[in-house]
């Protein structure tokens, strides 16, 4: 069975969910015991590595927070943004690791922020802005390169799953089209 665009989205978000991240312990927590997993003991201040949705859940509960480097902000996405743009039309840049993911979640926090903050309205309205001005670039991009004959890999190293699932799907669709449309069945 083909894979859809939502179940590939899916996919990547859990595998997000499901990858490891770097956190920052606010406090002592002893070790916690999950179904077949054990986290801990931290100490505060120090660094450790867990699973996404742990990391997420000590986030909520003011154990712990992500580091700086693992969460995408407006500085991350105008500077993300500005080096798509200066590429050439040939020339897709590379993305920080689970870029979509992490957007999403990005967007989802600052939605939430700004049903309760005007200024958050206005911040959530401009990365609302800057990422579709992203995201289209480089679906501009894809689609070119798509409809070119097939690429070089070192041209696609910097896709993400999602932009590549996305190639390879428009690549297969025009190169179909091409060859049905040159196609002649003359009558006899």
């Amino acid at each position: 069975m083909p894979k859809t665009v939502s179940t590939k989205i899916r996919t990547a978000d859990f595998s997000f969910e499901n990858s490891p991240i770097k956190i920052i312990v606010n406090r002592n927590c002893p070790e916690i015991k999950l179904a077949g997993l054990n986290v801990g003991p931290f100490e505060e201040g120090n660094e450790y590595e867990v699973y996404y949705w742990i990391a997420q859940e000590f986030e909520k509960a003011g154990i712990a927070r992500f580091r700086e480097e693992e969460h995408l902000d407006a500085t991350k996405l105008y500077k993300i943004q500005w080096t798509e743009r200066v590429q050439t039309a040939g020339q897709i840049s590379k993305l920080p690791e689970n870029f979509y993911p992490k957007l999403r979640r990005y967007f989802t926090e600052l939605e939430r922020e700004a049903t309760r903050t005007p200024e958050k309205m206005r911040e959530y309205e401009k990365i609302r802005h800057l990422t579709r001005d992203l995201v289209n670039a480089r679906l501009r991009k894809i689609i070119s390169l798509a409809s070119a004959p097939a690429q070089t890999e070192q041209i696609l190293k910097n896709f993400t799953d999602e932009e590549r699932f996305l190639y390879e799907q428009v690549h297969r669709l025009i190169h179909k089209w091409r060859t049905k449309i040159l196609e002649y069945e003359g009558a006899e």
